[in-house]
This record gives structure tokens, C-alpha cells and sequence, in this order.
């Protein structure tokens, strides 16, 4: 089992594909396999890592509870592990701030980036807070499933209803009991500022990250991009794989990666 020793774990990886690398970061419901709907199409043309943030998946250790405030540094140690100086980071809710924090501290190591269904990490403008905050407490007391996966896709796909939650079971941390804290929240302007090509990417039915929001904040980060997948809530990679797919391999052949 491919493991990285970084920060005083053993993270989990995995390493398909050639060409330019594209690493994947998991949101809080998801481990490495949750990628299984990329996979195929992104390693025809990129070396493709996949991995576990700590306490998620096969990295099963976080000896000191350290979670989220480990985040970016074990990235970073994963990185340097595997000899990759210069990567493409495709992130997903939890995962976005582990992957905008690491492109505002190491921009020349980040080619491109895509931020998908995600807040996490974001300094919110106040009309953006306000509205999220507004967010958080609605959805505060919903189920799982009901947060992450859109009322479309549960109806029309119970099997793989079931295999989201199947992936999700297999993690030692989930959102209520996951410590640490990733730092100081990313600004626009930081965003802006590290002159790395962005692109946000939303469900249209995502009901934790609305795509009213993400539209709005995108509006602030200058030469950002924006995609709304159709019939998909908070996890489009996993709801609707091949308009998901298809965006950010358009957008990571525009960034010419």
C-alpha cells in the first residue's frame, strides 16, 4: 500500500496515468476512491494522484488530532515525496482549502486550479457571509447524504446513492468530529494575486455551497472562470462525472497544462 511519510503519518496515495500531473483532493464525505469517475479519462493524458487527507481513508493516523491544520503541509509533504515540482490541483469542498492555501503559499508550484463545490477556507465578503451563514444553519441538521448529493440524482440513482455512502463509511473523521483548522482564511484578492488560472465550479441544486454564492465570489477573483453543472448538487464530480470531466479537462487544456 503506497504510502507517503509526511508530518509524522504514513499518507495514502495512489498514481495512475503519464504526462503533466493533476492531483485530486477529497472533500469531507470522500477518500481517493471517490475519484473512480475521473480516473479513466484523466489518466489517458496526466499523471493522476489521488489521495487521503488525514484520518480519511487508508491514512488512517492523526495521532494528535491535528486534522485540518496539517492539511496544506501534508500536500505539500506529498508532493515533495513523490518528486513533483508543479501540479494541477482539482478539489472538492473540504478539499478546496487544503488546495487554494497551498496555491497562495507555493503559487509556482500550482499550474492550474479548480475549485468545485467550495467556500471552505475562503475569506467571505460579507454579503457572501451573510448569506452562508444563513446557509450553514439551514443545513446544519440535515443528513449526510441529504448535504452532499442533490434531490435528482438521489431519486434517479439509489445504487449509487448507496456506494457514496459505502466510500464516505470508510473514513475515521467526518464533519463532526474532525479537528484542527486550516489557517488563515484565502481572500480574492490572494487568489487573484497568485496568478494561477482558476476555475470555480458548482451544481446548480447544491444546496451547502449555492451556486449563487460561488458565482458571486468568482466575480471577485479576477481571470477566474466559472462552470454550473446542470442537475447536480454539492458533489458534481460524483452526480454528473462526464460534465464534470469535461469542464475541467476544457479548462486545464485552456490553461495549457
Amino acid at each position: 500500500m503506497p504510502t507517503a511519510p509526511v508530518n509524522g503519518i504514513d499518507l495514502y496515495y495512489e498514481v495512475e496515468g503519464a504526462g503533466p500531473t493533476v492531483v485530486f483532493a477529497h472533500g469531507i464525505g470522500g477518500n481517493h476512491a471517490s475519484w473512480f469517475g475521473q480516473l479513466p479519462r484523466f489518466r489517458e493524458r496526466y499523471t493522476v494522484v489521488t489521495f487521503d487527507h488525514r484520518a480519511f481513508g487508508n491514512s488512517h493516523d492523526d495521532p494528535a488530532g491535528a486534522g485540518r491544520s496539517r492539511f496544506v503541509d501534508d500536500l505539500e509533504g506529498l508532493l515533495d515525496h513523490l518528486g513533483i515540482e508543479r501540479a494541477a490541483l482539482v478539489a472538492q469542498s473540504m478539499g478546496g482549502g487544503t488546495c487554494s492555501a497551498f496555491a497562495v503559499r507555493h503559487p509556482e508550484r500550482v499550474s492550474a486550479l479548480v475549485l468545485a463545490d467550495t467556500l471552505v477556507g475562503i475569506d467571505e465578503p460579507p454579503e457572501i457571509k451573510a448569506v452562508m451563514d444563513g446557509v450553514r444553519k439551514e443545513t446544519s441538521e440535515l443528513s449526510q447524504l441529504e448535504r452532499v448529493l442533490g434531490p435528482v440524482f438521489r431519486e434517479r440513482e439509489p445504487e449509487r446513492t448507496a456506494l457514496y455512502a459505502a466510500i464516505a463509511s470508510f473514513n475515521a473523521a467526518n464533519r463532526h468530529n474532525l479537528g484542527g483548522d486550516l489557517g488563515p482564511k484565502v481572500s480574492a484578492e490572494a487568489l487573484t494575486a497568485t496568478g494561477v488560472p482558476i476555475l470555480f465550479l458548482v451544481g446548480e441544486d447544491d444546496v451547502l455551497m449555492p451556486a449563487s454564492q460561488i458565482t458571486a465570489f468568482h466575480r471577485l477573483v479576477a481571470g477566474s472562470k466559472l462552470v454550473v453543472v446542470p442537475r447536480a448538487g454539492h458533489s458534481a464530480y460524483f452526480e454528473e462525472p462526464d460534465a464534470f470531466n469535461d469542464a475541467v479537462l476544457d479548462f486545464l487544456a485552456g490553461a495549457g497544462w
